[in-house]
């Protein structure tokens, strides 16, 4: 069964790590994909694995944090596979900073990335979600968005802004058909947690082991979650059937 078939759905973010994951995971379900990516050549692969899975793919270049540029990749996604159906807004990036080092230009780069563009992404969809009744809003956040962590003020203050737009969307628009929800990987698998473990290396002196132990026992995981729970978390939100709206779904790997 492909419960996806014929459905439109764009994914920021989506040449690597969790994005690509997602991707793979709706090319199995059927859909067409819009893949939104800063630079064309890194996301055609996967682009290509859709169309051998039988769905359409376009990959279409913007900064997310550039509103008119997303404006414009949004559009013309559409124009080359017809209206949004199902966004997920999965793009991001984090830094790490001792709060009494960080500056308000810190704080406006993690909001522009967490709320700014899901917001002007999810402006960009909703009219054609509305006019067709139905429609599905998958937000990528984060456990940081449900609680708390050290170094990290600017992230978590965003995240928690991204939970709070998941959820007044969520409440807007749930009598006219649109399901809201977000999905919170605590940490992943990803190139991104790599480098997170390298920057503790290089600060502290520790091994790359033991770096990656502290990361754990701070976010309560025994484990790094994989790519593909995150993504079948996605899955649960962006498939047509289901009801939920306005949740929070955590991907921890196997909490401690």
């Amino acid at each position: 069964m492909k419960p996806l078939a014929g459905e439109h759905v764009l994914v920021t973010g989506a040449n690597r790590g969790i994005g690509a994951a997602i991707v793979r995971h709706l090319a199995r379900a059927g859909a067409d994909v819009s893949l939104l990516v800063r630079t064309a050549a890194t996301a055609e692969p996967l682009a290509a694995e859709v169309r051998a899975a039988g769905g359409r793919a376009v990959v279409v270049t913007a900064d997310v944090t550039d509103t008119a540029a997303l404006t414009r990749a949004i559009g013309e996604a559409a124009a080359a596979l017809g209206p949004v159906r199902v966004l997920i807004n999965n793009a991001g990036s984090a830094e790490t900073v001792p709060f009494l080092k960080s500056d308000a230009a810190l704080f406006q780069r993690m909001l522009a990335m967490h709320l700014l563009a899901p917001m002007h992404a999810a402006q960009a969809v909703l009219p054609a979600m509305l006019a067709r009744g139905e429609g599905r809003i998958v937000n990528v956040a984060s456990i940081a968005g449900l609680g708390g962590g050290p170094y990290i003020a600017a992230y978590v203050s965003a995240k928690h802004a991204e939970m709070g737009l998941t959820r007044a969307l969520a409440a807007e628009f749930a009598a006219k058909g649109i399901r809201v929800n977000a999905v919170c990987p605590g940490y992943v698998d990803t190139d991104l947690v790599s480098e997170s473990v390298a920057r503790i290396v290089t600060k502290t002196g520790l091994s790359a082991e033991q770096a990656l132990a502290t990361i754990l026992k701070e976010s309560g995981q025994r484990r790094l979650a994989t790519v593909d729970e995150v993504a079948e978390a996605v899955m649960r939100f962006a498939r047509p059937s289901g009801t939920e709206t306005g949740q929070a779904a955590v991907v921890m790997g196997e909490p401690a």
